[in-house]
């Protein structure tokens, strides 16, 4: 069978990696894109590296247009999701790569977004442990998921094991995060611009303002089935000149008792059956370099008993397992597909 699909937000980063790996989807016919400003502009216009897609013109972004597909993609900034969503009922998947429907809380989404708070959907993280089983046990026959947040499903995949098998204190978790710019959307903004950015590095967010910490505690807190208040996270991202990818270093106490083995064995047992999380052996740790086009985040471990924490190194791209290669491979997960096809292990290199 073959699924019609729209993306919303063409144009954009995230809607032009999701239409990157659909464009190789055996399954799949990319039949509508959209935009806004861009309206009535050739595709490749914007998303110049998309060949095979030169025959698409974006269209206005309505709920009439994105009607009538099998699946459509949401690519749009956090917040403008919600009024398309409300009127898709009739669609039977519909994925948002924004925010609007990540969070279970109205006080959190108050509090980190503000606005209409809409309904939470099924997560788009399949590794992700929940109660001792994993997200994409939920992901299939989904008919509404909720994209990850890039930085934070690199961060609480690299937590997730280590608060499930209580070896690690998640009430003083710190999180450091060299980030490439494309995660801040296409939009034409000072600060990002090249002459900004080059020979230097920008911390962001800095104090718990970034929009990503509830989303953090609130995956870390279904790993544990405890309540995100038990959840604590001193969270900083750091722009550095590097167009894609994310480093994640992620640290956090070790709980009394717990053995060096037992530390290591509980990201071993986690993630020794996926394909697109990967544990490096014992002294090795991932680089941004290695990921870049893939959908695997690679992770490294280290034991630090002087300082009395766990250090987990995590690289993903921001834009493939960050963003778009989370949303295509949930929609295989809820479409009955296997899970990894269009998806790819290998990275680019150089």
């Amino acid at each position: 069978m073959t699924y019609s699909v729209a993306v919303s937000g063409a144009s954009g980063y995230a809607g032009g990696e999701i239409l990157r790996l659909l464009a190789a989807h055996p399954d799949i016919e990319i039949r509508t894109v959209t935009a806004h400003s861009s309206a009535g502009q050739p595709l490749v216009q914007h998303q110049p590296h998309l060949r095979s897609l030169a025959h698409l013109t974006l269209q206005e972004t309505t709920p009439e247009i994105l009607a009538g597909h099998d699946v459509v993609f949401l690519a749009l900034p956090h917040g403008q999701s919600g009024q398309y969503t409300d009127a898709l009922g009739e669609t039977p998947l519909v994925i948002d790569a924004g925010a609007d429907h990540r969070l279970t809380s109205p006080d959190a989404w108050d509090a980190f977004y503000g606005g209409a708070f809409h309904e939470p959907w099924t997560y788009g993280v399949p590794e992700l442990l929940v109660n001792g089983a994993k997200q994409r046990d939920s992901l299939r026959g989904a008919t509404r998921i909720a994209a990850p947040g890039c930085n934070a499903s690199a961060v609480s995949l690299s937590l997730a094991p280590g608060v499930a098998a209580g070896v690690i204190d998640p009430g003083d978790i710190v999180s450091v995060l060299a980030v490439g710019p494309s995660g801040a959307g296409k939009s034409l903004k000072p600060h990002l611009l090249g002459s900004e950015l080059l020979g230097t590095a920008n911390p962001y967010a800095v104090g718990g303002t970034h929009r990503h910490i509830p989303e953090i505690r609130q995956a870390l807190a279904a790993a544990s089935g405890a309540s995100p208040d038990g959840i604590r996270i001193s969270f900083t991202p750091v722009i550095v000149p590097m167009a894609r990818g994310i480093l994640a270093t992620s640290t956090a106490p070790i709980a009394a008792g717990a053995t060096d083995a037992q530390i290591r064995d509980a990201w071993e047992s986690a993630y020794a059956e996926e394909t697109f999380v990967q544990l490096l052996p014992e002294g090795v740790f991932p680089r941004t370099a290695d990921v870049l086009g893939a959908n695997t985040a690679l992770m490294g471990i280290a034991v630090d008993r002087a300082a009395n924490r766990v250090v987990v190194v995590t690289a993903v791209d921001n834009l493939v397992k960050g963003t778009a290669g989370a949303a295509v491979q949930s929609m295989n997960l809820a479409l009955g597909l296997p899970e990894d096809r269009a998806l790819t292990v290998n990275g680019v290199a150089p």
